[in-house]
């Protein structure tokens, strides 16, 4: 079982900065593919940012590629998103989510591919 609580979310002008952070309880965090989803109004829940177990390996939508990044810290149980450059259209509510830590090469970018997610965090990019 692993619990996820986001944090870092606000509102920042066009072009500004923000990080996410996800704080992560379990023994199996660093077992544990993550994923950074997003949702807009009036859109579905969308991968913008994924990361394998072990961190060797990192996915992004082609939406953020280059302004976003996404790491981890497994001896604090925490996974990151810087963003930088920030667009009105990352307005949205961002979710860390865990897989049930099968320490998968493979990067998982579909919402069913993970098993625990947190509560989300506002992002608000004003123009």
């Amino acid at each position: 079982q692993v619990q996820l609580v986001e944090s870092g979310g606000g509102l920042v002008q066009a072009g500004g900065s923000l990080r996410l952070s996800c704080a992560a309880s379990g023994r199996t965090f660093s077992k544990c593919a993550m994923g950074w989803f997003r949702r807009a109004p009036g859109k579905e829940r969308e991968c913008v940012a994924a990361i394998t177990w072990s961190g060797g390996n990192t996915y992004y939508a082609d939406s953020v590629k280059g302004r976003f990044t996404i790491s981890r810290d497994n001896a604090k149980n925490t996974v990151y998103l810087q963003m930088n450059s920030l667009k009105p259209e990352d307005t949205a509510v961002y979710y860390c989510a865990a897989d049930r830590g099968d320490r998968s090469w493979f990067i998982k970018a579909q919402i069913y591919e993970y098993d625990y997610w947190g509560q989300g965090t506002q992002v608000t990019v004003s123009s």
